[in-house]
């Protein structure tokens, strides 16, 4: 059975690193996809933050700037690179 896709999942302080995809990954694709379009409408970050990452840059701009860089370079790896590593990891679990 397959799980169901989170809209509008909370986030961490900042996404996962590294070459593989994570199941924090997985659960977060809507939010990674979200950001994407973002970029693309030229969107405020700050706006974005408040609406997709769920964080008040008023009341910490550092942390909230980091949160979205982060999730925003997962976003940008995933669609480069790590949409392989999905099919790879698909296919080495036989699904």
């Amino acid at each position: 059975m397959r799980k169901p896709v989170e809209l509008d999942p909370d986030v961490d302080d900042e996404a996962p690193a590294g070459n593989d995809i994570t199941p924090y990954d997985e659960q977060h694709y809507v939010t990674y996809l979200r950001l994407l379009d973002a970029k693309t409408d030229g969107a405020d970050w700050n706006e974005v933050a408040r609406i997709v990452l769920h964080r008040d840059p008023i009341g910490d701009e550092t942390l909230t700037r980091r949160c979205w860089e982060s999730h925003l370079a997962r976003a940008e790896w995933l669609s480069r690179a790590g949409y392989r590593r999905i099919l790879e990891q698909a296919v080495a679990a036989g699904r």
